[in-house]
């Protein structure tokens, strides 16, 4: 008996009940709808991660790494902030909203975290920091308590929301390059399936 090939024709493929492809972004419905999920909740930290991680666009390992003094000095939080991204180590500038600035202030004050100490520390003792497992699992339930499908969704959701919603406004292309901090324009057309959103957009205009 061949047991090798019985096991083979068993064996579940790791992509089975996955999406695979590009995480769908938050829209501005869901983004609310999880706000206030998590200001009625009083969590402070998720709240702070979740509105910087809307506005500052990063990737997840530079958001988990950030320190208090990358976002805030003094005890007051920066209207903008830059950071060395950790992938093409060129620096990228983001924003940061009056009801982030909120939210970031209410969580420093509540940990009393040093300006030196890591904006989201970690729970366990082995890390400093939250990682991007940590970081991905708390993304898989923000999308489950409001009724999304956890498998569309990631930790690329949140960098790519606010600017899929940018570009959706303006179509200015060499923004959102700029705000993601992306080398080349073919980067960012491709991280937003722009080409394929505006060809289906456009179909859908034309009657025939």
């Amino acid at each position: 008996m061949n047991t090798s090939s019985d096991t083979a024709s068993r064996r579940v493929p790791w992509n089975k009940g996955r999406l695979i492809g590009q995480k769908l972004p938050l829209k501005l419905k869901e983004i609310w709808a999880i706000r206030i999920r998590l200001q009625l909740a009083e969590r402070l930290r998720d709240l702070a991660l979740f509105n910087l991680a809307i506005d500052s666009k990063l990737r997840g390992c530079d958001l988990v790494s950030l320190k208090v003094n990358d976002i805030a000095q003094g005890g007051n939080i920066f209207h903008r902030a830059i950071v060395m991204q950790q992938k093409t180590h060129r620096p990228v500038q983001f924003e940061i909203t009056e009801q982030t600035r909120q939210a970031l202030q209410g969580w420093i004050a509540s940990r009393q975290l040093a300006s030196s100490n890591h904006l989201f520390p970690s729970r366990s003792m082995n890390t400093l920091h939250l990682s991007t497992r940590q970081y991905a699992r708390i993304v898989v339930k923000w999308v489950r308590s409001i009724g999304l499908d956890p498998t569309a969704y990631g930790t690329h959701t949140m960098r790519r929301t606010k600017a899929t919603l940018i570009y959706r406004r303006t179509r200015n292309l060499r923004a959102v390059q700029l705000l993601l901090g992306h080398t080349k324009l073919e980067s960012t057309v491709r991280y937003l399936g722009i080409e394929v959103d505006d060809a289906l957009e456009i179909a859908e205009q034309t009657e025939v």
